[in-house]
């Protein structure tokens, strides 16, 4: 039986990925000032943890010759559109197996998650869906692919113009405070980190395997 991964658990993952939404990049502009690049897209990834999956035969067993089938998700890829007061994003993403015993053909159905976040921590919609691998008689690799998708209200991941001006304004070399990072104000921060949303893909694991996962 599969669980639903607590919220708890998801803060303890996605508190690295807090401000993932918001990229800075380092650019000077046509005067010679720094620019502060950031996207009200939400950044899509794969918590820790959660991007393998290994099955064993049999299941209590954790042996590495009891090894059955191990899936890795990977390529994962992002497009956004605006659209009006929704921000639709889609990700798609390639699933890598390989088994041990190469009898004959064989489905394995794998279930995997999507989740939207915001702020880092709070979760704002789950979604399960399933990926099946079809390995051929004799092959030992199967590869097949998912997608994901989030909708999220323009006007939550949209900075105050205020706060956007901060974040945006020109800093020129040589200025008193041209290597001060926005950030570094908390009200700034603050606003950055509620208008930052992520789009989290990874494998619905089981406690054991997530456990599994965690200390190999």
């Amino acid at each position: 039986m599969n669980h639903v991964l607590s919220n708890k658990k998801f803060a303890i993952i996605l508190l690295p990925l807090m401000l993932a939404a918001c990229s800075h990049e380092g650019d000077f502009d046509e005067t010679g000032g720094i620019k502060v690049v950031r996207s009200a897209c939400p950044a899509v990834a794969l918590p820790a943890h959660t991007g393998d999956v290994t099955l064993f035969n049999p299941e209590t067993s954790h042996d590495a010759a009891a090894i059955d089938v191990v899936a890795t998700i990977t390529n994962l890829r992002n497009t956004c559109t605006p659209n009006g007061d929704q921000i639709n994003a889609n990700a798609t993403f390639d699933v890598l197996g390989q088994r041990s015993n190469t009898a004959g053909a064989r489905t394995v159905t794998l279930p995997y998650y999507a989740v939207v976040t915001r702020a880092g921590t709070e979760i704002k919609s789950k979604q399960i869906g399933q990926v099946t691998l079809s390995f051929a008689d004799g092959q030992s690799r199967a590869q097949t692919s998912g997608t994901a998708a989030a909708s999220i209200a323009t006007s939550e991941a949209t900075l105050s113009p205020k706060v956007e001006a901060q974040i945006n304004r020109k800093r020129k070399a040589g200025d008193l405070d041209a290597a001060v990072d926005p950030m570094a104000n908390p009200v700034v921060r603050e606003a950055v980190q509620q208008a930052s949303f992520e789009l989290l893909v990874g494998f619905q694991l089981t406690d054991a395997q997530l456990v599994y996962n965690a200390t190999r």
